[in-house]
């Protein structure tokens, strides 16, 4: 069960790998991984369930951060620097905890290491509705999804789940996976016997987002460091792309 993954840069670089969040891809972050690979050779991985990665039952972090654990293992790679938006976040603090030694620096976008109360069941219900059978192109899908989902921007970033194959349309996550694994990817595992990371850290956080507050994250990453974005809420990388990159980027390269 292969990771599919995009890079992004020179392999004689130091390695940065991105996680992506629930419902996006590597896709979402190629403009991202772009800019950082003027200086880094970056992974913009497809984690489980998602783009065009293996599809399995079990979607919880363990077993993501397992799978990443893996992937560095087969590029051969000793210590990476971690970007992870959101679920991809919390696969990453998952996996820094567990495996500090592997990593160089960690950053970490509008996600802490808590256990949230919102679920996706209006989301993934939605999409169950779409009739694939007699849909004709995405304008008629992101229409049937206008009333359970209002967001024309969160509309629109779900629909690149949705693949035409042999003329028909379909979606290429796999809903019912993801309704069995939602309450794992709103959660964060136990950490009462986990040492705290000691590592470089980063927490960015979109100022408009209610994701990241103040205590959050500080017991298990003591020593890492936390910045907002101004205008930007959970998309932060999307809302404010170059301000986002630019402090991405001098956290990596300081010394």
């Amino acid at each position: 069960m292969n990771t599919s993954f995009e890079v992004f840069g020179d392999s004689k670089q130091p390695p940065l790998i991105i996680l992506h969040g629930f419902f996006a891809s590597a896709r979402n972050w190629r403009t991202v991984a772009e800019k950082l690979s003027a200086h880094f050779y970056v992974y913009v991985l497809d984690q489980r369930n998602h783009g065009t990665s293996f599809h399995h039952p079990v979607m919880d972090y363990p077993t993501m951060a397992a799978d990443l654990l893996a992937f560095i293992k087969q590029q051969g790679l000793t210590t990476v620097s971690l970007l992870g938006h959101s679920m991809g976040g919390k696969v990453a603090m998952w996996f820094a905890l567990n495996h500090p030694d592997k990593v160089h620096k960690l950053i970490i976008a509008d996600i802490a290491p808590v256990s949230y109360t919102h679920c996706f069941d209006n989301t993934i219900n939605a999409l169950k509705t779409v009739p694939l059978a007699d849909i004709k192109n995405r304008k008629q899908t992101e229409e049937h999804l206008a009333s359970a989902i209002p967001e024309l921007s969160y509309r629109q970033f779900l629909l690149q789940n949705l693949v035409l194959v042999d003329g028909v349309y379909q979606w290429r996550v796999d809903l019912d996976i993801f309704a069995d694994n939602a309450p794992h990817i709103i959660s964060f595992p136990n950490s009462d016997a986990v040492v705290p990371f000691m590592g470089k850290a980063f927490f960015i956080a979109g100022a408009d987002s209610h994701y990241v507050k103040a205590g959050d994250f500080e017991s298990l990453f003591p020593t890492a460091l936390f910045s907002q974005l101004p205008n930007a809420g959970h998309w932060l990388h999307v809302q404010q792309p170059t301000i986002f990159i630019s402090r991405v980027a001098d956290f990596l390269r300081q010394d």
